[in-house]
């Protein structure tokens, strides 16, 4: 396969060269790996992997979320600097895009760039690498904080090809910073093939919140990489409330004592979408801590899957690691798969899982109706308070009221019982 042709330092040119032929060697992952076992990629094989041609005829929305001051958007995955509003940063903030840090100071992005997310470790990495070109870069230096949220939007234009963005995060000891992504591809279809790499110092604190609203015909596949220092915490949330395929892999790996990790999420599924979460916390050291939360509420033919894991390495005593996946399925035909892992290796731990998987509750739905509310409405307030626990867990108001009109947004296109819906809890 080609790689990006653009002029490049030797070292770049030969992270691509190792992603390509990494790739040639892999392919797309498939169904009998045991990470990929309920999500499928053939229809990717329809179309080649090179990126979309550049261009900025897409129109970005309005803004997300309330009081953003720094505004990325991203055309087929190249930023769009015409319609971006990076703003005044604190001092020695680099908030800027990728390719262009590439061009001009690429000494900057050296260390950062494919130390988290190897190529030889994931295909979907490996092809992402090959392609690699533009994303994001924020680097934070040690104290300083960003107090306004950090709002990325990824448009696509009227094109069925793809794109592969990739985000270098970067913050020093005590610093700070919200990001905010908001996915919403194009009605033509295409794949965009996302990683993050996170690297979080002592004591620092980043807030990663995520939102893919795209179009049924298209596919994204994101890999999020993220190491956490000392003391320091990662928070994450993510709401899957469109896209005709979206997986999220998350792996976040607690490197010293005191290291935080909350990933959170929820996902509204119907016709023939499939959404799938899966995560990986690495518990490396000792006294840290985790917490993942996944609800999920599956339409129609819809499809979901949560697999999570928590590892607890040997020496990392004092872990403290959660995990909960709560789904709602509306119609017979609805599925989720549900895989929930501890593989523990110290023995003075506290791990727990749950899982629970079932239909809206006939005795509320009948409480409702024999109080006047029509049954439309009274299943979409069933399902509304549900969702508005895992929204709960975002714990800034602005964000949190943004992802819940998105949120709300999918629920109007339930305000007619499933044709497939069964009343009777079970």
């Amino acid at each position: 396969m080609s790689t990006a042709l653009s002029t490049s330092p030797v070292w770049l040119s030969a992270l691509r060269a190792e992603g390509a032929a990494r790739f040639e060697q892999t392919g797309l992952p498939t169904q009998r790996q045991e990470a990929w076992k309920y999500t499928g990629l053939n229809r990717l094989k329809s179309f080649g992997f090179e990126p979309s041609p550049a261009g900025s005829s897409v129109a970005a929305p309005l803004i997300l979320v309330e009081g953003t001051a720094h505004r990325l958007v991203f055309v087929n995955g190249r930023f769009d600097a015409a319609q971006s509003t990076i703003g005044t940063l604190p001092k020695d903030v680099v908030l800027t895009g990728l390719a262009d840090l590439l061009r001009n100071q690429p000494e900057r992005v050296e260390p950062l760039l494919g130390k988290r997310a190897q190529a030889g470790q994931r295909p979907m990495v490996a092809l992402n690498t090959a392609w690699l070109d533009d994303g994001v870069v924020l680097i934070v230096p040690r104290g300083v904080a960003v107090d306004s949220p950090i709002e990325i939007t990824f448009l696509a234009g009227d094109t069925t090809a793809a794109c592969h963005p990739r985000l270098i995060i970067s913050l020093g000891d005590n610093a700070e910073a919200v990001l905010v992504e908001r996915h919403l591809g194009s009605a033509a279809g295409g794949l965009a093939n996302q990683v993050a790499e996170i690297d979080l110092g002592a004591g620092a604190n980043l807030r990663h919140y995520v939102l893919h609203a795209e179009p049924a015909a298209s596919m994204a596949v994101e890999t999020v990489s993220a190491t956490v220092g000392r003391d320091a915490q990662y928070r994450c949330f993510a709401l899957t409330a469109g896209g005709g395929l979206v997986r999220r892999e998350v792996e976040v790996s607690l490197q010293q004592p005191g290291a935080t990790a909350q990933v959170d999420g929820a996902y509204l599924v119907d016709g023939e979408r499939h959404s799938d979460t899966t995560i990986l916390i690495d518990h490396q050291a000792a006294h840290c801590s985790s917490r993942q939360t996944q609800k999920g509420v599956i339409d129609d033919d819809g499809r979901a899957v949560f697999q999570g894991k928590i590892l607890v390495r040997p020496g990392a005593q004092k872990t403290d690691g959660y995990q909960l996946s709560q789904t709602l399925l509306l119609s017979p035909q609805a599925e989720i798969d549900v895989k929930p892992e501890l593989e523990i290796h110290a023995d003075d731990v506290k791990c727990s899982h749950g899982a629970t998987v079932g239909r809206l509750d006939a005795d509320a739905l009948f409480f409702l109706r024999a109080r006047g509310i029509p049954e439309a409405e009274a299943r979409a307030l069933l399902i509304q308070g549900f969702i508005g626990g895992a929204l709960y867990e975002i714990d800034r108001p602005a964000v949190r009221e943004s992802f819940g009109l998105a949120a709300a947004d999918w629920l109007r296109g339930r305000s007619q019982p499933s044709r497939n819906a069964e009343s009777t809890a079970s």
